[in-house]
């Protein structure tokens, strides 16, 4: 007989959910949600991006938008309180010490002009009557529960003087240090490398283990949720599709969605065969990027961003550098396209070496760069037809020609020449990046440079544009240096592989050899952190045993 006192309590019940615009629109944003939430136990809130999964765990911290957003319907309860019906100030007082969220981007919820210890502290003086010296205890010891090295150094730091990682770090102590009873988790793990990632997902469990927290984990990695989720709550347009245990969900889903979402996910299994003879558009020859000066007393203050570096792209090939963040990959690309100048080496592109020539405007036609945030590198007061144009004009060609050609390069990324007259906020993140990637192609360059990509994409748009990528590499033969922490992708798209660690090439060869059978531990202690190295999402089991 089950002790009832010993059983698993229900810390978080969605009950009917439904949030609309202010005034109201014709459709909610999301109605009719339902999910439960035991203590000690994590779900995960997977959807592609408008599915409303945000919205639900904002709605969940009070923390919709006056004025443009709100529950018109429905229940939450925390501990069996209705949150949606307590006032401001309650809502105050069970934020943080009831209910807190970690989010996906740390260094915008962090304030940059405050030490983060301080920040840490602002949390217990509002919340709790201790002494300045009992807070400060509380914030070093919950540093080093969260594993962060020389915490009184840590405690002293602004968020810029520390890592991706370590800035999710405090973030997570921030809203750990009350010990909730509900921790809420928007994509925190999204824009960090695998070693990272697996660093935080496993401090998550274990703040977890020791508090019985219940989490709400958002996320549409289903690799990140094979490895965390006891249960998965699908979300499409707003509504709720399926809900069910995490080896339910993915290896039996009962939804034609929630089978596209979880078919999407790449393996990491290599599928591009090696490219050899071709011209090389690339070759890279000891390259080097130094930041500081050489001279008395100063040698120690050198640091080398990237260092020898050796590597070719050939004509048709994608060759992808892999690496955590700091390894020196972005690193590379900048001196390849010369946003940056290489302290030592030479860039040959097509036998010619643009490291040290003056003439940028030949080096901008023959390399061109894809960024990761779309949003951010395309001009929001720009329509896409003057954005695909630009380039061209610049170099000469007449405005008529210039349209028809970025018109051309639209239609060649999967986008009707109908939407020239658009402009980016009215289109999604996917068709965003495409639109990127034909302002990049429309001035034929040898060489394309993508800068991951594909890292901030839902799984299905991720496998669009990848698939794109394949597409126009075989119909231009272009040469694509792709730069991404991401080993699921990199197996998908790369023909070779660079896997870089703190400005070095530790190993390079094919996909195929680097990512099947690595020499360098240190590629092989990347590939153990990817997520779920053992489970073959496109046919719903394990690719092997595990």
């Amino acid at each position: 007989m089950t002790d009832i006192a010993s059983a698993p309590k229900v810390v978080l019940s969605v009950e009917e959910l439904r949030v609309d615009l202010v005034p109201a629109g014709e459709k909610p944003i999301v109605r009719n949600i339902n999910f439960q939430v035991m203590e000690g136990e994590t779900v995960c809130i997977v959807g592609e991006s408008g599915s409303g999964k945000s919205v639900t765990s904002m709605a969940v911290m009070g923390l919709l938008p006056k004025g443009s957003l709100a529950v018109t319907g429905g229940r939450i309860l925390l501990d069996g309180e209705d949150i949606t019906r307590v006032s401001a100030t309650r809502m105050r007082e069970l934020r943080a010490a009831g209910v807190a969220m970690v989010f996906q981007e740390p260094m915008t919820a962090l304030n940059p002009v405050q030490r983060v210890g301080e920040q840490i502290d602002e949390v217990l003086r509002l919340h709790r009557k201790w002494s300045s010296a009992e807070r400060k205890k509380s914030v070093l010891d919950m540093l080093e529960r969260v594993h962060l090295p020389d915490v009184q150094r840590i405690y002293r730091s602004y968020p810029h003087q520390l890592s991706g990682g370590q800035r999710q770090r405090i973030v997570i102590a921030m809203a750990l240090i009350l010990r909730p009873r509900l921790l809420l988790a928007d994509e925190p793990t999204t824009a960090l490398d695998v070693t990272t990632q697996k660093q935080i997902l496993r401090l998550i469990r274990e703040l977890q283990d020791e508090e019985r927290t219940a989490v709400v984990f958002v996320t549409h990695d289903f690799g990140v949720v094979s490895e965390i989720a006891d249960r998965i709550v699908v979300m499409n347009r707003g509504e709720l599709v399926e809900t069910g245990s995490c080896d339910k969900i993915l290896s039996d889903p009962a939804d034609d969605y929630t089978r596209m979402l979880v078919s999407s996910v790449p393996s990491l299994i290599p599928r591009c065969g090696p490219i050899e003879k071709t011209p090389k558009v690339l070759d890279v020859v000891g390259l080097s990027k130094t930041y500081g000066k050489k001279g008395f007393g100063k040698s120690g203050n050198l640091v080398h961003a990237a260092n020898g570096v050796n590597f070719t792209v050939r004509k048709g090939e994608i060759t992808g550098i892999i690496g955590e963040s700091g390894s020196g990959k972005s690193t590379v690309a900048r001196c390849v396209i010369r946003l940056t100048d290489p302290s030592e080496g030479a860039v040959l592109v097509n036998g010619n070496d643009i490291a040290s020539t003056n003439n940028l405007k030949a080096v901008r036609k023959k390399v061109q760069y894809i960024f990761q945030d779309p949003y951010r590198s395309l001009n929001p007061r720009r329509t896409i037809a003057q954005s695909l144009m630009e380039g061209l004009v610049n170099y000469g060609m007449a405005d008529a020609e210039a349209y028809a050609k970025a018109a051309e390069t639209l239609e060649l990324v999967g986008l009707p020449a109908g939407v020239m007259g658009r402009y980016p906020h009215q289109f999604s993140g996917g068709q965003r990046q495409r639109i990127a990637i034909a302002r990049a192609l429309v001035m034929k360059p040898d060489l394309l440079i993508a800068d991951e990509a594909v890292s901030a994409l839902d799984v299905s748009v991720q496998a669009q544009v990848l698939d794109l990528f394949e597409t126009i590499r075989k119909r231009t033969g272009i040469a694509v240096l792709f730069i991404t922490h991401d080993l699921r992708v990199a197996a998908q798209i790369c023909n070779s592989i660079v896997v870089m660690q703190r400005g070095q090439v530790v190993e390079a060869g094919t996909a195929a050899d680097v990512l099947s059978a690595p020499q360098h531990p240190y590629t092989q202690t990347l590939i153990a952190a990817a997520p779920a190295p053992g489970w073959d999402f496109q046919n719903f089991r394990p690719s092997r045993a595990v």
